[in-house]
């Protein structure tokens, strides 16, 4: 494991803390010089991507959890906004449609892995399905514990059929939150992007924070680890997860096919 990824890993007892969303251990301390390093590092990541998506050898699996206006959509934008489009995918898990509550809490899930040569990114993921659902009492205790050896049970099928899992927490703190929400409501072009039942979850903050906290406890695991990401500076957070994410991908020693020898010498007319 790189000293990137030590910094950030998830450790069993750890806990999800305010003070700690504002910590920036890879900043330059200039916010200028650090936005051309998450710059770079997203290029790096576009050009090893298309090598990925060409070999179609190795699957990647994305998951971005974190409290509203954590940054999961900036998260998409600045670190994989580079990528071709075919060989990437973003999926936003909502609440659940009648069909989908008709099955398992992993049917909807399942159906949307990335298969080989692809990126697939949970922007909110299964996890809503052990911290929403607890917060609010629609899932007891039993139950719960039941989802999360499910979920560990999931992954690991999904490590051992070769897709290679990276699981982000975006942390942020609350003063941030409120500050992010703020914004959103004094400016009308952003609107769009406000729900007013986000300050009504805002109220269960005590609960989410334990409940993350509980779920990475429960669920970290070396074939699919969660990084607890400090979140309270957008490009930091961009930083962070763009550095593990490439550090990933240089480990698979990527390659493109070898040519094919028939195609030597032929003529386009």
């Amino acid at each position: 494991m790189s000293s990137i990824e030590q910094q950030f890993r998830a450790t069993k007892k750890q806990k999800v803390v305010d003070a700690d969303a504002g910590d920036k251990p890879l900043s330059s301390g200039d916010k200028a010089e650090d936005k051309l390093q998450v710059d770079a590092l997203a290029q790096r990541i576009a050009e090893l991507q298309d090598v990925l998506y060409a070999q179609r050898k190795h699957k990647i699996l994305i998951v971005l959890q974190g409290m509203d206006t954590s940054g999961k959509d900036g998260t998409v934008r600045g670190v994989f906004g580079k990528i071709d489009p075919l060989g990437v995918s973003s999926v936003a898990f909502k609440a659940p449609t009648v069909e989908e509550k008709a099955h398992d809490f992993l049917w909807r899930v399942h159906q949307k892995v990335p298969g080989n040569g692809e990126v697939t990114i949970f922007n909110r993921s299964h996890y809503e399905d052990v911290l929403i659902t607890r917060v609010h009492d629609w899932i007891d205790d039993k139950e719960c514990t039941r989802r999360y050896e499910h979920i560990r049970s999931f992954e690991k099928m999904l490590a051992e059929t070769g897709t290679i899992i990276l699981k982000f927490f975006l942390h942020i703190s609350s003063d941030e939150q409120k500050q992010r929400l703020e914004e959103r409501i004094a400016d009308p072009d952003k609107h769009w992007k406000f729900d007013p039942n986000d300050l009504e979850e805002r109220k269960y903050w005590d609960d989410y924070q334990r409940l993350y906290a509980k779920a990475i406890a429960e669920t970290d695991a070396d074939y699919a680890p969660w990084y607890v990401i400090p979140a309270d500076s957008k490009t930091h957070r961009n930083l962070a997860i763009a550095s593990i994410v490439l550090e990933t991908l240089e480990k698979l020693k990527l390659a493109y096919p070898a040519g094919n020898p028939a195609y030597a010498g032929l003529k386009v007319v």
